[in-house]
């Protein structure tokens, strides 16, 4: 029984072990998302202070670790060879996958790291956050850089993408089933489970890595053999052998003249504001326009279903980009923004129904959007390679300037939802827990009305519900309308796509084909 498991293992599409790596991260990271800012400040008791000093910290190390960790794995690659043994795919493919296998583990390690007290609140929430987002980080850089080095035609890629979102829809569910065992009195329960899903994605790391490791370790033998044969033709010929190596500063030069890299970035920064706002604006949305109209189960269904739908959505958009392409899909995503939030703006904070539509489509479709990229980047990618003739893609290391350069976004959109509530809730006498994470859990019951709220309406308060109520409407429609517009016309003068896509395309085959024909005539 145990071979024959084995078997249909070492049988299974390449797209589908790559797919179920999101799998093991999503279980985790949704969770985390969720629990990690309410175990510090509901159990843990931290401080304000040491809360504010650990955020601080890890939003600055979260800006700086991916291009960090991409320059140290790929810097190597960016040197330009004339002539000679090229560092091949299969070699660079093994490479991703050994840093997977030896930080996945880690990295569900880390995780475990939150859910026990074993130092101070305010040391701990430090020292948790950054090794998480570390390991995070290298985990995710190397996943997306094999969606780049693993294929090159666009079908290809969105085949991979494909089963990546379908593995991390499913791995949404931990977020539902977390509900069943959080408990802030008895925190045991919830303990074991983050227990058990650790164990499952450190084993799953493990046993994906390998088996991928063993498919592309046959085609590696074949490259070693063919060029141990000609290593001697290299020995007695040094002059034909030249290599440059690229510093920091040349290779940032070079992005700065990548055109679309510099369009696709500005366009991206909004994007990843736009979906952290929905992220951290969600919960405030359903209470302080949908409270008098949902119930509290049903708004927790609503923030659960908030983490799953995107990654159901998206396999319909990859299903589109397999049709009419990325950038086509993309760019009628930007307008279908924008024509919601403009409806929206003239139906008014009082059509319920199109309301609770219009608050979940605009996240989803953001969220939907923001997986879509991934798919750009490769592209970018394959750009970089045939502008620069290196002679290996720098996967990795693109994804992480990406992140640089669009990480600001993501630190805007909760400054911004800190500002909103502290300004809001001043004005209308409201007191509200304020954080700067994702999926807190604002809502409480209020055994009068059985509805969703954040406190017990007082008399004094009353007064002031309509203009709290507009304000965070104005916000809800406004945002998407001025990140659609922008994002449009930045959108609009990328040029990376139809005809010209196709042309680089074929330059990246073609180079590493020429690269290989120059081995065999030497």
């Amino acid at each position: 029984m145990g071979l024959r498991l084995l078997a249909c293992l070492f049988h299974l599409p390449i797209a589908v072990i790559y797919g179920s790596l999101s799998l093991f991260i999503s279980i985790l990271h949704n969770v985390f998302l969720l629990y990690y800012v309410d175990t510090f400040v509901s159990i843990y008791k931290i401080d304000k202070l040491s809360f504010w000093i650990g955020e601080t910290v890890f939003l600055i190390w979260n800006s700086l670790n991916d291009p960090l960790f991409g320059w140290l794995s790929d810097h190597a690659f960016l040197s330009t060879q004339q002539s000679g043994v090229e560092i091949s795919t299969p070699e660079v493919v093994l490479k991703r996958l050994k840093a997977l296998s030896q930080n996945g583990p880690l990295f569900a390690l880390s995780f475990l790291a939150f859910w026990i007290a074993w130092a101070h609140p305010g040391l701990q929430f430090l020292i948790c956050l950054c090794l998480y987002d570390s390991f995070l980080t290298m985990v995710d850089l190397n996943q997306n850089a094999l969606l780049a080095d693993l294929a090159v035609s666009a079908k290809d890629r969105t085949g991979l993408n494909f089963y990546s979102s379908l593995f991390s829809a499913i791995g949404s569910l931990s977020v539902f089933m977390s509900y069943a065992v959080w408990n802030k009195e008895d925190f045991f329960s919830f303990r074991i489970f983050c227990v058990a899903l650790a164990f499952g994605s450190a084993v799953g790391f493990t046993l994906a890595t390998w088996l991928l490791r063993q498919r592309f370790q046959i085609e590696r033998r074949v490259k070693w053999d063919e060029n141990a044969a000609l290593k001697e033709l290299y020995i007695d010929q040094p002059s034909v052998h030249q290599e440059k190596r690229i510093t920091l500063a040349e290779y940032l030069k070079q992005l700065s003249r990548h055109r679309n890299f510099l369009w696709f970035v500005s366009m991206n920064l909004i994007q990843v504001f736009h979906c952290h706002f929905n992220s951290n604006f969600f919960p405030l949305f359903l209470e302080h326009l949908l409270s008098d109209h949902i119930s509290l189960p049903m708004g927790s269904f609503l923030l659960g279903v908030s983490y799953v739908a995107p990654h159901l959505n998206n396999l319909y958009f990859l299903s589109l980009c397999q049709r009419w392409g990325v950038y086509t899909v993309v760019q009628g995503l930007f307008f279908l923004k924008l024509l919601l939030s403009v409806l929206m703006l003239l139906a008014g904070p009082d059509s319920v129904h199109l309301l609770c539509f219009f608050i979940a489509s605009n996240r989803v479709f953001t969220e939907g959007t923001c997986k879509l990229l991934n798919l750009v980047v490769t592209d970018l990618v394959d750009e970089d390679l045939v502008l620069n003739r290196r002679q290996q893609a720098a996967s990795a290391l693109l994804f992480g300037m990406v992140a640089l350069v669009t990480k600001p976004g993501q630190t805007f959109a909760p400054l911004d939802w800190y500002l909103a509530t502290m300004c809001l809730h001043r004005e209308s006498g409201l007191i509200i827990a304020s954080n700067i994470g994702e999926g807190y859990d604002i809502f409480q019951r209020d055994p009068l009305s059985n509805t969703v709220s954040a406190q017990p309406k007082l008399a004094s308060n009353i007064a002031w519900e309509p203009t709290l109520r507009q304000g965070c409407f104005y916000l809800l429609v406004f945002v998407p309308i001025i990140c659609a517009i922008l994002q449009l016309l930045s959108w609009s003068q990328f040029t990376l796509h139809g005809r010209h896509l196709q042309m680089v395309k074929s330059q990246r085959q073609n180079l590493t084909d020429s690269q290989s024909q120059e081995i065999k005539t030497i």
